[in-house]
C-alpha cells in the first residue's frame, strides 16, 4: 500500500526517487532550506516544508517512511538535531527509514575490493563524519534503518557533457587510479525495491557493475559527443581544489551483489557507458 515518506534533504537523489513513488499514490513530503525551491518541489508533486524543527516534527508524526539525504556538517548530523525525538517517538509506526551514506566510509584500498563487510576505515574528514551519522543513526533502538553507501552519483544534469562541450574537462591520470559510480534512476530503483522488502538493520553498496578510472570517463563522453578528446594531464601536475584532490586520495572497486542477491535489482545502467549514452540520447530528444 502507498505510504508517505518523509524526505530529509530532498535533492538529486531523493528527487529521482519520488518520481518513482508519486504515480503509485504515495505522500512525498520534502524539506527545503531554499525557499526559492518549494515551488518547483511542489511542481512535482512533493507537499514542501521549510527545514525547521515544528514543520519536521509534525512530519514525521505522519511519516510511514523517512529517506535521510542531508549529509553530516562540522556538528554532526542535521536530520537528528532536529528531528532525534520525533522520531524516536514515532518508531512503532515507522515501516522503513533509509540512511544515504558514501562508499567514502571505507577509506583507500589501492584498487581492491570491497563490500558491505570490509571495515570502515575512513581516510578524509568526510569519510569519518559519514562513519559517525551511520553509528549514530544505528545507536536509535528498534529504527528500522537501511544503510546506503552510494557510489560517486552521475544522470541528468550531472555529469561530463557539459564540461566536454566547454571544452573544460581535463583527463587527470593517476596510475592505478578507479573509481565507482552510480546513476541516479539506479540509486532510485535500488531505494524503492528496499522499501518494498525492507530488511532492518541492512547495509548495501550502491553503485554499477563497472569502476573505471576517471580519464576513461571523460574520453567516452567525448567520442559520445563527436569532440576531441580533452588532453591527459598528469594527477601531480593538476590543480585542484581540495575537494577533488580528496577524490583522488582513495581508490577502490565496490561490489554491488547484495543489491542484487537481496533486493532482485537489475541495474538499468550497468556501466557509465550505458549510462552517458541514455543520457544523451535524452538530451537529444530534448
Amino acid at each position: 500500500m502507498p505510504g508517505t515518506l518523509l524526505s530529509l534533504g530532498h535533492g538529486y537523489s531523493a528527487r529521482a526517487l519520488s518520481r518513482r513513488l508519486l504515480p503509485q499514490g504515495w505522500t512525498v513530503i520534502g524539506t527545503t532550506r531554499d525557499p526559492s525551491k518549494a515551488d518547483r518541489l511542489r511542481d512535482e508533486g512533493v507537499e514542501a516544508i521549510e527545514w525547521d524543527r515544528e514543520a519536521i516534527a509534525e512530519a514525521v508524526g505522519r511519516a510511514t517512511h523517512i529517506l535521510v539525504s542531508a549529509g553530516p556538517d562540522e556538528d554532526g548530523d542535521p536530520s537528528l538535531r532536529i528531528a532525534h525525538d520525533a522520531i524516536e517517538a514515532r518508531i512503532p509506526e515507522l515501516w522503513w527509514v533509509g540512511y544515504l551514506s558514501t562508499t567514502g566510509v571505507y577509506g583507500d584500498h589501492h584498487g581492491a575490493w570491497v563490500d558491505e563487510a570490509t571495515p570502515l576505515t575512513p581516510g578524509t574528514d568526510r569519510g569519518i563524519a559519514r562513519v559517525a551519522a551511520e553509528a549514530e543513526w544505528g545507536a536509535i533502538p528498534h529504527l528500522p534503518l537501511h544503510v546506503f553507501r552510494l557510489a560517486g552519483i552521475y544522470g541528468p544534469g550531472r555529469g561530463p557533457f557539459a564540461k566536454v562541450r566547454r571544452g573544460t574537462a581535463r583527463r587527470i591520470v593517476k596510475p592505478g587510479q578507479v573509481f565507482s559510480r552510480i546513476h541516479v534512476d539506479d540509486i532510485a530503483q535500488v531505494l524503492e525495491a528496499s522499501i518494498h522488502h525492507p530488511n532492518p538493520g541492512a547495509v548495501y553498496n550502491v553503485c554499477d557493475d563497472d569502476p573505471a578510472p576517471p580519464q576513461d570517463v571523460i574520453a567516452h563522453a567525448a567520442d559520445l559527443l563527436g569532440v576531441p578528446r580533452p588532453p591527459e594531464v598528469a594527477f601531480e601536475d593538476a590543480e585542484m581544489s581540495p575537494m577533488a584532490e580528496s577524490f583522488y586520495a582513495e581508490s577502490k572497486r565496490v561490489a554491488n551483489d547484495r543489491i542484487k542477491e537481496e533486493l532482485g535489482v537489475t541495474l538499468m545502467y550497468p556501466d557509465y557507458r550505458a549510462g552517458l549514452r541514455a543520457m544523451l540520447e535524452a538530451q537529444r530528444k530534448e
